[in-house]
C-alpha cells in the first residue's frame, strides 16, 4: 500500500517521516550535497529534493505493473481459461536485476483514464477501433465499450493478434500507444495512497497564515486498485516503481 497517514502525522516532515515515503538514503545525502552549506537562511524548492529522490529510485527500483483507477477488459478473441506468463524486465536501468513472469489472460485491468471513446488528436492510448500494445503482452484493437445506466463506461470488449506477443508485429506495423495492465483473475486488491505538494503555492506564509495555504488534495487515498500479484508480499519499506504511475513504499500499516 501506498506511502504516509496523511500532511498531519508529524513523521511526515521528519527524517522518519522521509524514510517512510520510501526516500532513500542516499538521496537524501545527495540533495544535502547538491544544496551546500550557507550562513544565510535561503530556501530551496522542493522539486530539487524530488529529483535527487528520483535519480537514486531510477536506478535501484524494481519496475511493476500497477492500475489505479481499474477498467475491466475483455480480449474476446482469447481463449477462454487460457493463462501465459510474459516476460518483464525487472529495471531497465540495471540489466543484473533480471526478469520476472507476469500472468496474462482472457481478462485484465487497464486504467480508465487509458481509454476514450472520442478522442481528442494526440490521444494515442485506446479509443474504438484503435489498435495498442499490452507492456510486454500482444496488440489489441477495441471493438466495443459497455456501459452502465448512468452512461459511464465499465467494460471494454477487445481482441487480440496472436502473432505480435511479447508486443511486436512480425509484419513491421506500428502503433503508438502502450498500456500497462494486470490480470484481472491474479490482481492483488491494494489501498493506494498519492501525495500531492502540501501547499498550494511556493510561500505558504507571503500572504498570513500558511494554515490557509494548505492543499485540500496533498493526500489522495484510492481504493481497489489492481497490483501484481508479486507486490503482495512485499515487506513495508520496499520502494517499486508502478510503471506510468511513479515511485511507491510498502507502508507499515499495511
Amino acid at each position: 500500500e501506498g506511502h504516509v497517514s496523511g500532511w498531519d502525522d508529524p513523521r511526515f516532515w521528519t527524517l522518519s517521516g522521509m524514510r517512510r515515503r520510501g526516500y532513500p538514503p542516499a538521496a537524501i545525502r545527495e540533495f544535502c550535497k547538491r544544496v551546500g552549506v550557507t550562513r544565510r537562511e535561503k530556501r530551496v524548492e522542493l522539486k530539487a529534493l524530488e529529483h535527487a529522490v528520483r535519480e537514486e529510485l531510477n536506478r535501484t527500483s524494481p519496475r511493476a505493473m500497477a492500475v489505479l483507477d481499474p477498467l475491466r477488459m475483455v480480449i474476446e478473441s482469447y481463449p477462454e481459461g487460457q493463462t501465459e506468463h510474459m516476460e518483464a524486465v525487472n529495471n531497465p536501468e540495471d540489466p543484473s536485476a533480471g526478469t520476472r513472469k507476469v500472468r496474462f489472460g482472457r481478462e485484465i485491468y487497464i486504467e480508465h483514464d487509458d481509454f476514450m471513446e472520442q478522442p481528442p488528436k494526440k490521444f494515442f492510448r485506446l479509443a474504438p477501433g484503435r489498435e495498442v500494445r499490452l507492456r510486454y503482452a500482444y496488440l489489441v484493437v477495441c471493438t466495443g465499450a459497455i456501459k452502465d445506466e448512468n452512461g459511464e463506461v465499465v467494460e471494454l470488449r477487445c481482441t487480440y493478434d496472436p502473432a505480435t506477443k511479447g508486443g511486436d508485429a512480425p509484419d513491421g506495423r506500428k502503433v503508438k500507444g502502450t498500456l500497462h495492465w494486470v490480470s484481472a483473475e491474479h490482481a492483488v486488491d491494494a489501498r493506494v495512497r498519492l501525495l500531492e505538494p502540501l501547499f498550494l503555492t511556493r510561500d505558504p506564509e507571503e500572504n498570513g497564515d500558511f494554515r490557509d495555504d494548505l492543499n485540500p488534495e496533498s493526500l489522495i487515498v484510492r481504493d481497489g486498485c489492481k497490483l501484481e500479484p508479486g507486490l503482495a508480499d512485499r515487506p513495508p519499506g520496499t520502494r517499486v516503481q508502478f510503471e506510468r504511475q511513479g515511485y511507491f513504499c510498502a507502508d507499515p500499516d499495511s
